[in-house]
This record gives C-alpha cells, structure tokens and sequence, in this order.
C-alpha cells in the first residue's frame, strides 16, 4: 500500500471528477481532490503527490498559476485535462512545464495509459544518458556509433535529423511543443518557423518511419507539437 503512486486531481466538475476518481481507484491508485486553485496548492504541499491531473477553468483562478506554482519547487508530472481547446493555451502550459494536455471529452482508458507514461518516465533515473542503444519495434539507435537502423537495415540521417530524433526519443511519451523543439535544436526558437521544422519532421518520418501516414513512432499534436510514442502504447 506504500508504494500506491498518490495523484492530485485538481478539478471543479463533480461528474469529471467522479469519473477520474473511480477509474484511478480500479487501477489501484490513491488521490486526493481540489476543487479550487487554494485547495490545490494547500494539498500540493500537504500530500506531496506524485501527479497532478489538472483543470485550467477553476472557479478561484487560472490553473496555470498552479503549473507555475509547482514548477518552482518540483518536477513531479502535470497532465492538464482541460475542454480549453485553444492551441496558444495548450502551447502556454505545456511551455511552463506541463507534461501532457488531454482535451475534454476524452476517453479515460487514455488517460490512464498517458498517466502510466508520465509516471513511468518520473521514476527513471534519467537512463537515455546510461543506455546505449535503444529499440522499439523495427527501430534501433546505438548511440555510441550515432547509427540509426530500421529491421537491421542501416538508415542515414543527417545531423539535424538525428538530434531531432534523440530529443524525442528522451522525452518519450512527452508532448514538445514547436518552440522548445526549435530552441534545443537551434538554440532559439527566433527565426526558425514552425514550418521548417515540419520539413525536417517530414524527412524523418520518411526514414524511419514503414508508413508516414500512419506513424509508428512520431505522433502530431495538432498546432502544438510532437511527441514520441511510448513503446507499451
């Protein structure tokens, strides 16, 4: 019972919060519930979660403030669930260090897997920076040969394209948005379009991935960014 993962749901809506709660409880988790942005933070500090589920419509304020709040004093997953569909809202949470954005509805067997994907990859000791090769499916990067191979199959990518692929591949399950991509890759999002880095994107969907229309690997999130898919999804 000590080792249940304790996750915070921040959230004003009885049914979604009924709805989260119950499917939490099935899948053996513990939790606590804020309705407000003053009960979130006081039971932030009070239970030291190891998640939050969070609303931004909260009837005391902007949940935003929270994702602020927290990332000054941890790193602990934030997945906003939110019927905010605005892509500038999604861009500035996930910019101020939210983990994920699930958009209301949703289907909580999606939920559920994307929280096991944050929590899983919390838990690592950074292992991208002990391994030496990854696989998943077809694909196998050796990082030490900086070789990138597709069934065995040797595939040649350029400078660009494979530090693209190692930031994804080190934040899998995680959705980056276009302008932290643009600003670890380039050094600043300034002067680098969006558009350029779906030309890039393109090309490396075309080399690693067996169908680019219907991607394996690297997923689109809609006018934010991209992420790259867990192997247990």
């Amino acid at each position: 019972m000590a080792d249940k993962h304790k996750i915070l749901i921040v959230e004003d809506d009885k049914y979604i919060i009924n709805f989260i709660s119950m499917s939490l409880k099935k899948e053996d988790y513990d939790y606590v519930i804020a309705k407000t942005c003053g009960e979130a933070n006081a039971l932030f500090y009070a239970n030291r979660p190891d998640m939050i589920i969070l609303d931004l419509g909260l009837p005391d304020g902007d949940g935003i403030e929270i994702i602020k709040n927290v990332r000054e004093i941890s790193k602990i997953p934030i997945i906003v669930v939110s019927a905010r569909q605005e892509e500038e809202e999604k861009i500035q949470a996930l910019d101020l260090g939210a983990d994920d954005y699930v958009t209301k509805p949703f289907y909580m067997g999606e939920l559920l897997a994307r929280i096991r994907v944050a929590l899983r990859k919390s838990n690592q000791i950074p292992e991208e920076k002990k391994e030496k090769i990854f696989q998943c499916d077809y694909l196998k990067v050796d990082w030490e040969k900086h070789q990138v191979s597709i069934d065995g199959k040797e595939v040649h990518l350029t400078p660009l394209e494979y530090k693209i692929l190692k930031l994804l591949i080190d934040n899998r399950g995680k959705v980056l948005t276009h302008n932290y991509i643009l600003s670890q890759i380039w050094g600043s999002a300034q002067g680098v379009e969006a558009a350029n880095l779906r030309v890039f994107m393109a090309a490396l969907r075309r080399k690693i991935e067996k169908d680019p229309g219907n991607c394996r690997f690297i997923l689109t999130e809609i006018g934010v960014g991209y992420r790259f898919r867990e192997a247990t999804e």
